[in-house]
């Protein structure tokens, strides 16, 4: 473990969003005002992020102590090369999903703009708060803050379909969140510390009993968000709230904070060797499995095009699950780089499916046929998106695919490898038809449709160029692979 540095950069990579929440509730009547907030956080934000990036490359990392609670109980952040890949990644996409956010709610004329920024605004500060938590009872205090600050961009339409959505949304994650504590309280208890350590808190000698039931509360705490099968029901349900929350929900916040807390749970409070000695990754890797699968067959028979896109997510994170479950160099760096790779792909298809909808008012993939010739820039890109999440090169989802694939082979768990390939298999057969459809099929209606917005067509191009750049050069701009190898390092404890 390399050297710990007292610095103010991981409050200043949490405040902006939070301070720029209270600046927009009293900028209502001024949404251009109401909007810059969100912008310039944004920008702020993603220095704050980027700055403290060379330390945790260098092996070390950087922190602050916020408050004692009492001995060995506090509330801190610490930003390493783990928590600075999912920092970055939502700070980057915060900032481009502002941008596409003004398009679409003034496109729409949307109601409630201001409780929309605002809880936005939260919801990003919560998930860095998140990826920055230096030990378990900071990373609860600022999931549950993420849960709670969701539930409104959820039921944004306040339509009875909404409400219910809500609801449900609500019930898992609540229930999750109450799992997530109790895990905490027994964490404290057995290991005597709430502080995330590289290789875990255990070790391969724990107790069976104690490491199955942490194993449990903590799982069940950060599985309802990663959206493991069968605990993935409220996703595609949510699907009902504005598409850029849907993009919020996929890419920047929600579900990452899932992925991103198992990875936590796996590699700096159980600990692979636990893990190992207990059998328990045998399960969570099978649990990972069987969603990957069943999840790409749920895609296969949507025709809703957020449902499609939110089963596939479902499919997508388990891939992250699963490399965290086999706990090898590659599988680990693999894992950590999906992150980045899914979010900035799943983000574009989510921007891609907004801007059809502004554009056209179509929701389902049986209304596609022909778009690509009214909207080319905006199907053009989604189909860059959707073939590079099948994992077709160069994009970026062949190279985490690559790793995670290469990490199985490491682990020698061949099922593992078949997962991956057969899941690939079937997102080229979910996406591919929509693709053809667009391009080569006659329009029905319309004639006189076009692209939305620059200020919608902008972030949907940029977003799709980062997607196939991170697959060529994924250490330019921001060094994802290098701190996605460094983590799996320290999740491995130094190994």
């Amino acid at each position: 473990m390399g050297e710990t540095t007292v610095s103010l950069l991981p409050a200043a990579a949490v405040l902006p969003a939070l301070a720029a929440a209270t600046l927009i509730l009293f900028s209502g009547r001024r949404p251009n005002l109401r909007e810059a907030w969100s912008l310039g956080a944004a920008v702020l934000q993603s220095w704050a992020v980027i700055a403290m990036i060379p330390a945790a490359l260098a092996g070390g990392a950087l922190e602050l102590r916020l408050v004692e609670l009492s001995p060995g109980v506090s509330l801190a952040l610490r930003a390493d090369a783990l928590g600075l890949v999912f920092a970055a990644l939502s700070s980057v996409l915060w900032l481009l999903t502002t941008l596409y956010s003004i398009g679409y709610v003034r496109a729409l004329n949307e109601h409630a703009q201001t409780r929309y920024f605002f809880c936005f605004a939260v919801c990003v500060g919560a998930a860095v708060g998140v990826a920055l938590s230096a030990n378990l009872l900071t990373f609860f205090l600022f999931y549950e803050l993420l849960t709670v600050a969701t539930y409104p961009l959820v039921v944004h339409k306040e339509t009875p379909e909404a409400i219910r959505a809500g609801r449900v949304y609500l019930g898992y994650t609540l229930g999750a969140g109450t799992a997530l504590l109790a895990g905490v309280a027994v964490t404290y208890v057995a290991a005597g510390t709430l502080e995330f350590r590289p290789g875990g808190l255990f070790s391969g000698d724990t107790a069976a009993g104690t490491i199955w039931l942490v194993f449990a509360l903590l799982g069940l705490g950060v599985g309802v968000k990663a959206a493991v099968i069968p605990l993935h029901a409220w996703l595609p349900l949510a699907m009902i709230a504005p598409t850029p929350v849907s993009a919020l929900l996929h890419a920047v916040a929600v579900v990452k904070a899932g992925v991103f807390g198992t990875l936590r749970v796996v590699g700096y409070v159980l600990g692979p060797d636990a893990l190992a000695a207990s059998g328990a990754w045998l399960v969570l890797a099978w649990i990972a499995a069987v969603t990957i699968v069943l999840a790409s067959l749920a895609a296969l028979l949507q025709d809703n095009l957020k449902r499609l896109l939110a089963f596939s997510t479902v499919s997508q994170l388990s891939y992250i699950v699963l490399g965290a479950a086999l706990a090898t160099t590659g599988s680990l760096t693999g894992a950590v780089q999906h992150m980045v790779n899914h979010g900035t792909l799943k983000i574009t298809l989510f921007f891609c499916a907004g801007a059809i909808y502004v554009a056209t008012g179509r929701e389902r993939v049986s209304e596609l046929a022909g778009l690509g010739r009214r909207l080319p820039v905006t199907m053009g890109v989604f189909a860059v998106a959707a073939l590079g999440l099948a994992g077709v090169p160069p994009a970026a989802g062949f190279l985490s695919k690559w790793y995670l694939i290469g990490g199985a082979v490491e682990a020698g768990f061949w099922p593992a490898v078949v997962v991956y390939l057969s899941s690939s298999l079937l997102n080229l057969a979910y996406f591919v038809p929509i693709v053809i459809a667009a391009f080569f099929r006659p329009l029905r209606g319309g004639d006189d449709l076009e692209d939305p917005s620059l200020m919608m067509l902008v972030p949907l191009v940029l977003t799709a160029t980062a997607g196939v750049l991170l697959g060529l050069a994924p250490d330019v701009p921001v060094a994802f692979l290098s701190l996605a190898a460094t983590a799996a390092g320290d999740m491995l404890g130094g190994r």
